[in-house]
Protein backbone atom coordinates (compact mmCIF):
# COMPACT_ATOMS: atom_id res chain seq x y z
CA UNK A 1 0.00 0.00 0.00
CA UNK A 2 1.15 3.38 -0.60
CA UNK A 3 1.23 5.93 2.15
CA UNK A 4 -1.77 8.20 0.01
CA UNK A 5 -4.27 4.76 1.12
CA UNK A 6 -3.16 4.58 5.05
CA UNK A 7 -4.80 7.87 6.12
CA UNK A 8 -7.43 7.50 3.37
CA UNK A 9 -8.57 3.95 5.26
CA UNK A 10 -8.34 5.34 8.11
CA UNK A 11 -10.69 8.59 7.60
CA UNK A 12 -12.92 5.80 6.09
CA UNK A 13 -12.74 3.96 8.88
CA UNK A 14 -13.48 6.52 11.40
CA UNK A 15 -16.68 7.99 9.27
CA UNK A 16 -18.00 4.26 9.81
CA UNK A 17 -17.27 4.16 13.23
CA UNK A 18 -19.05 7.66 13.90
CA UNK A 19 -22.07 6.38 11.38
CA UNK A 20 -22.82 3.10 13.11
CA UNK A 21 -21.91 4.71 16.70
CA UNK A 22 -24.50 7.61 15.42
CA UNK A 23 -27.30 4.98 13.96
CA UNK A 24 -26.44 2.86 17.60
CA UNK A 25 -27.46 6.13 19.56
CA UNK A 26 -30.47 6.85 17.09
CA UNK A 27 -31.90 3.69 17.49
CA UNK A 28 -31.87 3.33 21.19
CA UNK A 29 -33.40 6.93 21.42
CA UNK A 30 -36.09 5.52 19.91
CA UNK A 31 -36.99 2.53 21.35
CA UNK A 32 -36.81 4.46 24.53
CA UNK A 33 -39.35 7.16 23.10
CA UNK A 34 -42.31 4.54 23.11
CA UNK A 35 -43.86 2.31 20.84
CA UNK A 36 -44.76 -0.21 22.62
CA UNK A 37 -48.06 0.87 24.20
CA UNK A 38 -48.85 -2.40 25.89
CA UNK A 39 -50.29 -1.69 29.37
CA UNK A 40 -47.87 -3.23 32.23
CA UNK A 41 -49.05 -5.46 35.00
CA UNK A 42 -47.66 -2.93 37.61
CA UNK A 43 -49.25 0.35 37.80
CA UNK A 44 -47.30 3.55 37.84
CA UNK A 45 -46.12 5.59 40.98
CA UNK A 46 -47.68 8.37 41.41
CA UNK A 47 -46.44 10.82 44.54
CA UNK A 48 -49.00 13.28 45.66
CA UNK A 49 -46.89 16.22 44.30
CA UNK A 50 -47.21 15.30 41.12
CA UNK A 51 -49.80 17.82 39.57
CA UNK A 52 -51.27 17.27 35.78
CA UNK A 53 -52.83 20.53 34.37
CA UNK A 54 -54.51 20.47 31.34
CA UNK A 55 -55.08 23.71 29.46
CA UNK A 56 -58.43 23.51 27.40
CA UNK A 57 -57.72 24.67 23.89
CA UNK A 58 -58.23 28.62 22.64
CA UNK A 59 -60.76 28.53 19.81
CA UNK A 60 -59.42 29.26 16.47
CA UNK A 61 -61.70 31.93 14.66
CA UNK A 62 -62.72 31.21 11.47
CA UNK A 63 -62.03 34.04 8.77
CA UNK A 64 -65.18 35.52 8.21
CA UNK A 65 -66.51 34.68 4.21
CA UNK A 66 -67.86 38.36 2.61
CA UNK A 67 -69.41 38.50 -0.03
CA UNK A 68 -68.92 41.67 -1.82
CA UNK A 69 -72.03 43.29 -3.17
CA UNK A 70 -72.37 44.13 -6.83
CA UNK A 71 -71.24 47.39 -7.92
CA UNK A 72 -74.12 49.50 -9.55
CA UNK A 73 -72.31 51.84 -12.16
CA UNK A 74 -74.57 55.55 -11.68
CA UNK A 75 -76.30 57.11 -14.70
CA UNK A 76 -74.74 59.79 -15.71
CA UNK A 77 -76.64 63.16 -15.34
CA UNK A 78 -77.48 65.17 -18.26
CA UNK A 79 -75.71 68.59 -16.78
CA UNK A 80 -72.66 67.65 -14.68
CA UNK A 81 -73.22 68.71 -11.09
CA UNK A 82 -69.74 68.12 -8.57
CA UNK A 83 -71.13 67.71 -4.95
CA UNK A 84 -68.13 68.24 -2.14
CA UNK A 85 -67.82 65.32 0.62
CA UNK A 86 -68.22 68.47 3.55
CA UNK A 87 -71.63 70.28 2.05
CA UNK A 88 -74.18 69.02 -0.04
CA UNK A 89 -74.13 72.31 -2.46
CA UNK A 90 -72.79 72.14 -6.02
CA UNK A 91 -69.94 73.74 -6.30
CA UNK A 92 -69.37 76.75 -8.51
CA UNK A 93 -66.27 76.91 -10.45
CA UNK A 94 -65.25 79.79 -12.88
CA UNK A 95 -65.47 79.36 -16.32
CA UNK A 96 -62.38 79.50 -17.10
CA UNK A 97 -61.28 77.03 -14.05
CA UNK A 98 -60.64 74.38 -16.61
CA UNK A 99 -58.26 76.24 -18.72
CA UNK A 100 -56.39 77.42 -15.89
CA UNK A 101 -55.79 73.70 -14.44
CA UNK A 102 -55.11 72.35 -17.95
CA UNK A 103 -52.23 75.37 -18.17
CA UNK A 104 -50.69 74.87 -14.78
CA UNK A 105 -50.67 70.99 -14.32
CA UNK A 106 -52.10 69.30 -17.20
CA UNK A 107 -50.31 70.58 -19.94
CA UNK A 108 -47.06 69.36 -18.96
CA UNK A 109 -48.03 65.83 -20.74
CA UNK A 110 -50.98 66.80 -23.03
CA UNK A 111 -48.99 68.71 -24.69
CA UNK A 112 -45.97 67.02 -25.85
CA UNK A 113 -47.69 63.30 -25.14
CA UNK A 114 -45.92 62.36 -22.14
CA UNK A 115 -46.83 59.02 -20.73
CA UNK A 116 -48.82 58.39 -23.78
CA UNK A 117 -51.28 61.10 -22.60
CA UNK A 118 -53.66 61.92 -25.53
CA UNK A 119 -52.83 65.46 -27.05
CA UNK A 120 -54.23 68.01 -26.64
CA UNK A 121 -56.75 68.69 -29.45
CA UNK A 122 -55.25 66.24 -31.52
CA UNK A 123 -58.71 63.95 -32.21
CA UNK A 124 -57.25 60.86 -33.27
CA UNK A 125 -55.57 60.65 -30.09
CA UNK A 126 -58.90 61.38 -27.91
CA UNK A 127 -60.89 58.98 -29.98
CA UNK A 128 -59.66 55.94 -27.69
CA UNK A 129 -60.53 58.17 -24.84
CA UNK A 130 -63.95 59.62 -25.63
CA UNK A 131 -65.45 55.59 -25.97
CA UNK A 132 -65.66 55.83 -22.85
CA UNK A 133 -68.42 58.00 -21.00
CA UNK A 134 -67.00 61.37 -19.92
CA UNK A 135 -67.31 60.40 -15.91
CA UNK A 136 -65.02 57.64 -16.38
CA UNK A 137 -62.73 60.44 -17.78
CA UNK A 138 -63.04 62.48 -14.98
CA UNK A 139 -62.54 59.43 -12.54
CA UNK A 140 -59.44 58.31 -14.61
CA UNK A 141 -58.33 61.95 -14.22
CA UNK A 142 -59.01 63.01 -10.66
CA UNK A 143 -58.33 59.19 -9.11
CA UNK A 144 -55.24 57.89 -11.31
CA UNK A 145 -55.31 55.18 -14.08
CA UNK A 146 -52.37 53.40 -15.83
CA UNK A 147 -49.73 55.74 -16.20
CA UNK A 148 -51.66 58.70 -15.66
CA UNK A 149 -51.28 60.14 -12.11
CA UNK A 150 -53.84 61.03 -9.94
CA UNK A 151 -54.73 64.56 -10.03
CA UNK A 152 -56.77 65.51 -7.41
CA UNK A 153 -55.45 66.30 -4.13
CA UNK A 154 -54.90 68.70 -1.28
CA UNK A 155 -54.56 71.60 -3.37
CA UNK A 156 -56.71 70.84 -6.48
CA UNK A 157 -59.96 70.11 -6.23
CA UNK A 158 -61.99 66.90 -7.65
CA UNK A 159 -64.13 69.39 -9.31
CA UNK A 160 -61.16 71.49 -11.01
CA UNK A 161 -59.83 67.99 -12.28
CA UNK A 162 -63.35 68.04 -14.06
CA UNK A 163 -63.48 71.22 -15.13
CA UNK A 164 -59.78 70.61 -16.80
CA UNK A 165 -61.27 67.11 -18.33
CA UNK A 166 -63.88 69.04 -20.14
CA UNK A 167 -61.81 71.72 -21.12
CA UNK A 168 -59.83 69.14 -22.95
CA UNK A 169 -62.80 67.36 -24.24
CA UNK A 170 -64.52 70.30 -25.75
CA UNK A 171 -61.08 70.89 -27.57
CA UNK A 172 -61.93 67.71 -29.61
CA UNK A 173 -65.15 67.65 -30.16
Amino acid sequence: MTMKQQPMKKKSAAKLALSTLSLSALLALSACSGGDNKATDEPAAVTETETVVVEPETPVAEPEVVTPEPMVEPEPAEVPVVETEAAAEPVVLAADTGAKLYEKQCKVCHENGLLAAPKFGNKTDWAPHLVKDIETLRMHSAKGFNKMPAQANAEVSEAEVYAAVDYMVAAVS
